[in-house]
């Protein structure tokens, strides 16, 4: 097992909703954690927590090859969870230009550093179970990584060249595909669960953007850092390898909008839009590589939206 006290560790996106959680347990067990940013959420749970006065936070764009290049060598960067994107879907229909150059120049300039310097030991890549592209049967890391709109190219693409690095270069790479991540800090709120928390407790109506039927893997935010912290501490196990991660929670959007009805006791007023394009009916993720490596999700669907409805209570009493 990897000992992780006291590494030098850069999380790119260690700002954002996932990286927060991901930070907060590198900051658990005293690893040094240097952030890229460009720009500050003065409401995330990132500053919420005070991150900020604990880590090292350097101004950077991943688009800047040179200013990757200073950072990771200047602060002698011994591992990177690089999960620093353009994480909307809808954003990138609007700004494809802006959502390709970030999520896969971004990753580029960070392997071309890893590969002309000696110090980072590895690298995890938050890639996605977008990356897939449509399947009416549960994705296995070996199937073929063929997105075909702007967000879903990018990760896969991204991806792919991770892959290359590891096979051309072998460079120290871990892959990780992920389902649809919720939880305390999610501030898009055209998201489904966050859309949810936003309702009841601004008493307005939701406004369902799909048919309400598609059916997603939900996995919670808390699960996603324990993942990514038992790749790191299983770093020579597990690299060189991609692993899908979720909990196997699988619900509509309807199913979701029930279940937070009956456990929240609202009445949650909704409008079927059905105005998205490009959705993909049914996603889930076959888990069964990273379970036999020895991580299974902790969170059930209930216990994760308790957890996260606490959290945004708390983020609209403030408000």
């Amino acid at each position: 097992m990897e000992r992780l006290t006291g590494k030098r560790i850069l999380v790119t996106g260690g700002s954002g909703f996932v990286g927060s959680h991901v930070v907060e347990s590198l900051l658990a067990i005293k690893a040094k954690v240097i952030i890229p940013v460009r720009s500050f959420e003065p409401d995330s749970y990132f500053h919420q927590k005070s991150f900020s006065s604990l880590t090292v936070l350097v101004l950077c764009d991943l688009k800047d090859k040179n200013r990757v290049m200073d950072i990771i060598t200047k602060y002698e960067i011994e591992y990177i969870i690089h999960l620093g994107a353009q994480p909307i879907v809808s954003t990138a229909y609007v700004n494809p230009s802006e959502t390709l150059e970030t999520n896969i120049m971004g990753t580029v300039n960070i392997l071309e550093v890893m590969r002309l310097t000696s110090g980072v030991k590895g690298m995890v890549f938050a890639s996605s179970d977008k990356a897939y592209g449509k399947s009416d049967k549960p994705y296995k890391e070996t199937d073929a990584l063929r997105g075909d709109h702007p967000y879903e190219v990018s990760k896969s693409a991204a991806d792919l060249i991770a892959t290359s690095y590891m096979k051309t270069y072998n460079s120290p790479i871990i892959i990780t595909r992920f389902g649809n991540i919720y939880g305390p800090g999610d501030l898009n709120f055209n998201r489904i669960i966050p859309g949810i928390m936003k309702s009841i407790f601004t008493n307005t109506i939701l406004d369902v953007r799909s048919n309400g039927k598609y059916r997603r893997e939900y996995v919670f935010v808390n699960d996603v850092a324990s993942a990514y912290m038992f790749l790191l501490n299983n770093f020579t196990k597990a690299k060189n390898q991609a692993y899908n991660i979720s909990s196997k929670e699988r619900y509509s959007v309807i199913d979701i909008i029930k279940m937070c009805k009956r456990m929240f006791k609202n009445t949650l007023d909704f409008k079927i839009l059905d105005t998205v394009v490009n959705e993909i009916p049914e996603q889930s993720l076959n888990c069964q590589k990273i379970h036999t490596l020895g991580w299974k999700s902790t969170y059930s669907l209930e216990r994760g939206l308790k957890e996260s409805y606490s959290w945004y209570k708390t983020y609209f009493d403030r408000s």
